[in-house]
């Protein structure tokens, strides 16, 4: 399979796991420990990040130069800007529509995911 195939492959699949992580940490915590949706949302990003950073740094840009140390910094700095375009947009959904939180989180998820694949394969894990 060509190389940028695979990658695509598996950063998707690692995203949509991670989002799967997200998306189950953020309903367990308002459905069952009736927590409000945006910190619920915060620790499931905190929880999807770092099963995240695993399976990119680990499948997706594996590469036996890449120091995991640089990787980490250079990843959440991604991440966290990704989770500021996250929370905010995720807030407007809940705000301004009808879309319920559970599937917000999807929306937001989807439309974030191809930022942090182009600067995590140009600089977070180069």
């Amino acid at each position: 399979m060509n190389h940028l195939i695979w990658r695509l492959v598996t950063f998707g699949a690692v995203g949509v796991l991670a989002t799967f992580v997200h998306f189950v940490c953020v309903r367990g915590l308002v459905a069952v420990a009736e927590w409000r949706p945006l910190p619920a949302n915060l620790v499931g990003w905190c929880v999807a990040f770092a099963f995240s950073f695993a399976g990119h740094f680990f499948v997706t840009f594996r590469s036996p130069q890449l120091r995991a140390a640089t990787a980490l910094r250079r990843f959440f700095a991604v991440a966290a800007m990704g989770f500021v375009a996250n929370q905010t947009l995720y807030a407007m959904l809940i705000k301004y529509t009808s879309l319920r939180y559970d599937w917000a989180v999807i929306v937001v998820s989807l439309i974030v995911a191809g930022s942090t694949y182009l600067l995590s394969r140009m600089w977070a894990f180069k």
